[in-house]
Formats: C-alpha cells, sequence, structure tokens
C-alpha cells in the first residue's frame, strides 16, 4: 500500500488518463465524456483519492464557498432557511460555510476577516446588520453580498425581505376586527430594519381601524427578554387582551408565561399572535395564529440574486420584497366569517410574485 497524499497524477496514471482529464472531471462545469468521468471516478474510489478543493480555487479563482453570516440560530426560522440554502446551494455546486456573529459591529469585523481570508465567492447575511465600514470593505473586495430577512438602507447588495410592514398592518386589523381593544405588541430589536418595520406596520394597522396601542416592549428577538416584557405588561391594572409578538421564537416564551407563570389562558383570556410561521407553530402545544413569512421562495430569491453577481459582477443588486399570508390557528380568538380564510396583502393568499426594486 502507498504512504503519502494521492495526487491527481497518481490518478491519472490508474486511469490511464492525462493530468487535465481528472481535473476537468473533477471541475463543476468542465467538460469530460462520460467513458472518460466513470475511468477517473473509479481510480479515484480505488485510490482513496479527493480533489483539493481549496487549491483548483487558487488556480480558478473561485472557492465554490458561500459564507452565510448569522447572529443566532435559536429561532427555528433561520435553522429552517439553513438547510433551504445549504440543499440550494449545492444544486448549483456551492458549499455554505456559516459563521456565528453577534449583531455588533466589532464582532462583525472579525467574522468579515475570517470570510476573506477564506475567499469566498459571495456572502449571505441573515439576522445581521453590516455597517457602512463592512459593506466597502466586500464591494472592494470584490464579494457580493445579500441581506436575507434585514434590510439595510444602502443599495450596494441584495436584499431580500418579507412585506414586514404590510403583515404586521394585517395582524392589527385581524385583532381588532376580533374585538380586542387593549392590544399590546412585543418588538425585537430596536437597531433592526424588519424589527422597525414590523413594530410601526403594526401601529398603523391599528391606527386605521381606530385602536390606539395599548403598550409595548421590547424582547429583542431572545425568549428570555420576552418573558421579563410580559411580565411587565401583564403587571399593571388595565393589562393587554391581545399581544402581536414581533417573531414566534418569542412569542412561544410568551405563550409559556402567560400560561405557566401567569394563569392566563390562550386564547381565552389572551390572544398571541407571532410572525415567521416557524415549524413548532403548528404543533399542538402552540398552535400559533401568526404571520407566515415564506421562507422557502425567500431562499430562491436569496440564491438567485447572489450567483447573478458572483457569476455577472456587473449585474445590479435588488431589493425584493416577497409577500406573505396570516395563518389562523388556536392561539388569538378568530372574528366571525375570518374562519378558513387565509389572509394576504393583494393576493388575498399570499402568493403574489413580491416587488422588485
Amino acid at each position: 500500500m502507498r504512504s503519502g497524499k494521492i495526487t491527481s497524477i497518481d490518478v491519472a496514471a490508474r486511469a490511464g488518463v492525462s493530468q487535465s482529464a481528472v481535473s476537468r472531471v473533477f471541475t463543476p462545469g468542465a467538460s469530460a465524456s462520460k467513458e472518460t468521468a466513470e475511468k477517473v471516478r473509479k481510480a479515484a474510489a480505488e485510490l482513496g483519492y479527493r480533489p483539493n478543493v481549496l487549491a483548483r480555487s487558487l488556480i480558478t479563482g473561485r472557492s465554490r464557498i458561500i459564507g452565510l453570516v448569522v447572529a443566532y440560530l435559536q429561532n427555528q426560522f433561520y435553522l429552517d432557511a439553513l438547510e433551504r440554502l445549504s440543499a440550494a446551494l449545492e444544486t448549483e455546486g456551492y458549499r455554505l460555510m456559516v459563521f456565528l456573529a453577534a449583531d455588533a459591529d466589532p464582532d462583525l469585523d472579525r467574522v468579515v476577516d475570517e470570510l476573506l481570508d477564506y475567499q469566498v465567492d459571495g456572502i449571505i447575511a441573515a439576522s445581521v446588520g453590516l455597517s457602512d465600514s463592512l459593506v466597502t470593505r466586500c464591494d472592494a473586495a470584490g464579494i457580493p453580498v445579500v441581506l436575507f430577512n434585514r434590510s439595510h438602507d444602502d443599495r450596494r447588495f441584495s436584499q431580500i425581505v418579507s412585506d414586514n410592514a404590510q403583515g404586521a398592518a394585517e395582524v392589527a386589523r385581524f385583532l381588532v376586527a376580533g374585538g380586542h381593544r387593549r392590544i399590546a405588541q412585543i418588538t425585537g430589536l430596536a437597531g433592526s430594519n424588519t424589527g422597525r418595520d414590523r413594530a410601526e406596520g403594526f401601529c398603523a394597522g391599528l391606527s386605521q381601524s381606530g385602536v390606539p396601542l395599548h403598550a409595548s416592549g421590547t424582547g429583542q428577538y431572545c425568549r428570555t427578554a420576552a418573558r421579563e416584557v410580559t411580565l411587565a405588561l401583564w403587571d399593571r391594572p388595565d393589562p393587554p387582551d391581545a399581544v402581536f409578538v414581533g417573531n414566534d421564537h418569542m412569542a412561544f416564551a410568551v405563550m409559556d408565561t402567560l400560561r405557566s407563570e401567569l394563569g392566563l389562558s390562550v386564547p381565552g383570556d389572551v390572544s398571541v399572535v407571532g410572525y415567521d410561521d416557524v415549524p413548532l407553530a403548528s404543533w399542538g402545544a402552540y398552535d400559533l395564529t401568526t404571520w407566515r413569512q415564506p421562507s422557502d421562495r425567500m431562499v430562491v430569491e436569496t440564491v438567485a440574486c447572489l450567483l447573478r453577481r458572483v457569476r455577472d459582477p456587473d449585474a445590479q443588486p435588488r431589493t425584493i420584497i416577497v409577500p406573505g399570508q396570516l395563518v389562523l390557528r388556536g392561539s388569538a380568538q378568530v372574528p366571525e366569517g375570518w374562519a378558513g380564510r387565509e389572509i394576504g396583502p393583494g393576493t388575498g393568499n399570499g402568493a403574489g410574485t413580491g416587488a422588485i426594486q
């Protein structure tokens, strides 16, 4: 048995082909006859050869690696999206490399340095905000960036979001139609455009319905913070009779607190509506009424926008706003005549093509 690292030269000798033929077989998009590919792969399997992807990237200038920067993975929405993104990119011949970073500039600086070191072909930023300096660095390095489920005023990169303001406004109208008048909301991160749009959209929907916001608190997209805000909101003489929570991850904490610690019935005493429609929302323990973000469509658009710019650096960035829909379950009182309806902006079922800017 030979000792040492097996190289493409060894595979070429075993298969009876040239070294360049071996390279073509293991290079996505390169041409090689079926007969040659079969001989090369058979020889590679017998020798235990694996192509050096990083070495090949030095020759091609492409690592075929996409970096995903995410602030946290406790939220099921991002776990589901990560799986979908990985599968979609793999179909296109790319691999996803995940980097965790707090939503703060110092941590993001470190992560972006690592991304540049790995020579990723593109970056997907999910649940994190990029500063102007970081955007400039990526732009100068020729690395396209796509924001997933996060918007930014800078238009140098593509942004894929659901219609946060419209979705939250629809939730407000739903709660008012259900007869609620002491309606509260628990928002996400104060500095997040996504959280801001949902909060402002919800207040706008209440105002259009003639009902003022009764109370509010910031849950920071964190279970612990959401619990503390819930206890504070219900420790008052006029507690809310309904609450819109900025994402499902926090909504589960709110429901647990209302039921287990405060002894309240959901939806008998309080209606609770979330935002995202993660898999856990449909479980019997929560049965959460929520605004559905179409993560499958958002992933498709994200991958398409990113690879479009990877392949054509001159391609213009795009902002795509994907519509969602209200999913009615058992955590909120359903207004008369609403049962069985799917509520979505414009289309009635959330199945639009989305706005492109």
